[in-house]
């Protein structure tokens, strides 16, 4: 059983979407708290904490974001996916960033376009 001491420290991920298209293909609603893909190449483990420091088109202030690590794509996954990290948001700050992202979305949720994840 993993104690507080044995796992591994969290990480510090920090990553931009410059554009809704590419916003939109990321994000996980599917996950409770929301969630988001970010394509790195980096090795996580399912379970791993994370705090990513997430910015958001031209928004000029950046979402800091406790989560865990939910969904691994790894290297040479079936059908060319793009290789990453699939992160659920944390409670800590209320469903702030799930709204801000939805926000930022808002008509583009109920499109059947594909995204990096399902």
């Amino acid at each position: 059983m993993d104690t507080p001491s044995s796992r591994p420290p969290s990480r510090i991920l920090n990553f931009a979407f410059t554009d809704k298209n590419s916003l939109y293909a990321a994000y996980m609603p599917f996950i409770q708290n929301g969630g988001i893909f970010i394509a790195n190449s980096r090795r996580y483990a399912l379970g791993d904490d994370i705090f990513l420091i997430l910015k958001l088109l031209d928004d000029p202030d950046s979402l800091p974001i406790a989560g865990k690590i939910v969904w691994v794509t790894p290297p040479g996954a079936e059908g060319g996916r793009v290789v990453g990290i699939g992160i659920q948001f944390g409670t800590q700050d209320k469903g702030a960033a799930r709204r801000k992202i939805e926000s930022l979305l808002a008509g583009m949720l109920e499109s059947d376009r594909p995204t990096m994840t399902m």
